[in-house]
């Protein structure tokens, strides 16, 4: 393969390495790969490395810090790469990893309980249906699925607000994309 389309495995590493620790500035406790923000690691067409980063939503107002965190996190290293934000394929709840989501659970924000479309699920059905229906939201305190959105807005654009009836606790949910 010709030498400037690709990257070698070490510094693929070492960029991957820099960033691994980068945690969402919304979200404290979760890291962007954990997260899916952090989509790759590639060569640019003009042989420069590029990390390739997806919002959450095309219009998260984080993204900018994201980026800005990510050039901080390079550089600190010694490394050079640029920051390509890329938004199709959309993100989805489902490049969230488990452990994210248990993160997300013990920082009292309710992970999301579905993700994008499946093959028996398509997009634009999923979307109709999940609004015609009320997933149970688990309370990410005490655990109880007896919980009443409160608002489909939350802490941020991501996330609705939800209270418990029973704990009477109110919390974030991270709304399934």
């Amino acid at each position: 393969m010709d030498a400037v389309l690709a990257l070698s495995n070490s510094a693929q590493a070492a960029i991957r390495d820099a960033l691994a620790n980068l945690t969402d500035p919304e979200i404290p406790v979760v890291s962007l790969s954990e997260l899916g923000i952090l989509r790759g690691v590639r060569v640019g067409d003009d042989g420069t490395p590029e990390v390739v980063i997806t919002p959450t939503y095309s219009g998260c107002p984080a993204m900018g810090q994201i980026e800005d965190d990510v050039r901080a996190a390079l550089a600190n290293a010694g490394l050079e790469a640029r920051v390509v934000t890329q938004l199709a394929p959309a993100w989805t709840t489902d490049w969230m990893t488990e452990g994210a989501r248990e993160k997300l659970r013990a920082y009292g924000i309710a992970p999301p309980r579905c993700g994008s479309a499946t093959a028996s699920r398509p997009a634009a059905l999923k979307f109709s249906r999940q609004a015609l229906r009320h997933d149970d939201v688990p309370c990410p305190q005490c655990g109880s699925v007896h919980t009443t959105e409160t608002s489909p807005f939350g802490s941020t654009a991501c996330k609705a607000m939800y209270r418990c009836l029973d704990c009477l606790e109110p919390f974030d949910y991270f709304k399934p994309y």
